[in-house]
């Protein structure tokens, strides 16, 4: 009997076949690891391990095992037929408009204005609420719109129980009414970055960055004849030359540049006060990831790179939808005199591990009125640049002095 056993790393899972009933065993052989080890039963069920490197060493141990599903931890359970289940279900509503239609009436809403989310003010951070269909057909029905603009929402998601979520944008309507109904107000996405709450920063950037592109993909490019979308908003179609748009991202390069002791934070002129961040760049057409990585340090603070090494991505909506690609570059400590583009950048300097980290423990604060070096600091952990630079305070934890 063949099986799939799933390794989940911290970036990443891997599947790999198995045969029998097999007890595996996993050693990293790293500082940050500890051994790992994970049983593969009849059922089928496996155990996501994760661990801190992409290719552990694997050592397989036949053995007769009898363990019953039972056994096998939730984790994996819900990682092996969870997140399955949520991304076949998504894949027919965007596939089905049928199903996508009958969706309609179990799922909830995330509202927008003229592409500003609808956001509900908690203490000194904004939530994201979701309206149900019930009350998203009661709010339309007050407005004298019919139940049908319901169509015009786009699939953003879906919860762990398989609860469809959309984003409908009610510009045409009038604010104020759907603002004093439901209690809240609709507000400029990037200045409520900074407090919106995480786990609904995801979805709400997936959800605007879906709605401007459906805004801005009216025509076609080839015909100039109208598009039309799917019920699910996952594509558009040109009738009259069949062709299919698909919504898209510009690949964007963000990098924290290191000459070993120091990190290269910049900022520019359209930036919050106070606040730096990593540099990044769009990708050329032609270029590779580690050829534009070369070219945006060079070309915005004339250093030239030595290294880099990949770290993660994340979706950007600012300005417009972007894929942003983290990475690491080391510099040469002895040629890292900056020369600033100031067509690209306000300001860029060295920072030492201490400032740092003194930057990571404060509060954003979008409202800072001066830049000051002695009290900067960086974008919150919603945003990749964070990750990036926890990251570069890691490593500096366990480098030698």
């Amino acid at each position: 009997m063949q099986m799939i056993a799933v390794w989940e790393n911290k970036n990443f899972p891997t599947e790999f076949p198995v045969s029998g009933n097999t007890v595996w065993e996993a050693e990293q052989k790293s500082s940050r690891a500890v051994a790992k080890r994970f049983l593969l039963t009849e059922t089928g069920a496996a155990f996501a391990s994760s661990c801190s490197g992409f290719f552990p060493k694997m050592v397989v141990v036949p053995a007769a095992c009898r363990v019953g599903y039972r056994k096998v931890p939730s984790l994996c359970y819900r990682f092996c037929s969870t997140y399955i289940r949520r991304m076949r279900y998504l894949s027919e509503l965007k596939e089905d408009d049928d199903a996508c239609r009958q969706a309609y009436n179990s799922g909830s809403f995330f509202l927008f204005h003229n592409l500003s989310p609808f956001l509900q003010q908690r203490g000194k951070m904004f939530l994201a609420p979701k309206v149900d269909a019930p009350e998203m057909k009661r709010i339309l029905m007050k407005l004298s719109q019919s139940e049908r603009q319901i169509e015009d929402s786009m699939l953003v998601g879906c919860s762990e129980e398989c609860t469809p979520y959309f984003a409908l944008d009610l510009g045409p309507l009038e604010r104020t009414t759907i603002e004093s109904e439901l209690g809240g107000s609709f507000a400029d996405s990037w200045k409520t970055f900074f407090r919106l709450r995480e786990e609904d920063t995801a979805l709400i950037f997936s959800a605007q960055a879906l709605l401007r592109w459906h805004n801005n993909n009216k025509y076609c490019g080839k015909t100039g004849q109208p598009t039309e979308k799917n019920l699910s908003g996952s594509k558009r179609v040109c009738h009259s030359s069949e062709i299919i748009y698909y919504p898209q991202m510009s690949p964007v390069v963000i990098t924290l540049v290191s000459d070993g002791s120091r990190c290269l934070l910049v900022r520019q002129a359209s930036f919050p006060k106070g606040m730096y961040t990593a540099l990044a760049g769009f990708c050329d057409v032609g270029e590779s990831l580690e050829e534009t990585v070369r070219r945006e340090v060079a070309e915005e603070v004339g250093l030239e790179v030595e290294s880099l090494c990949y770290s993660a991505s994340q979706h950007w909506p600012f300005p417009n939808s972007s894929l942003m690609i983290g990475c690491h570059a080391a510099v040469c400590p002895q040629q890292s005199k900056i020369s600033i583009n100031r067509q690209e950048l306000e300001a860029a300097k060295w920072f030492s591990l201490a400032e740092v980290e003194q930057a990571l423990g404060r509060t954003p604060n979008p409202s800072q009125e001066e830049d000051d070096d002695l009290s900067f600091w960086v974008p919150p952990k919603q945003a990749i640049a964070h990750r990036l630079i926890r990251e570069w305070v890691k490593k500096q934890a366990v480098i030698p002095a």
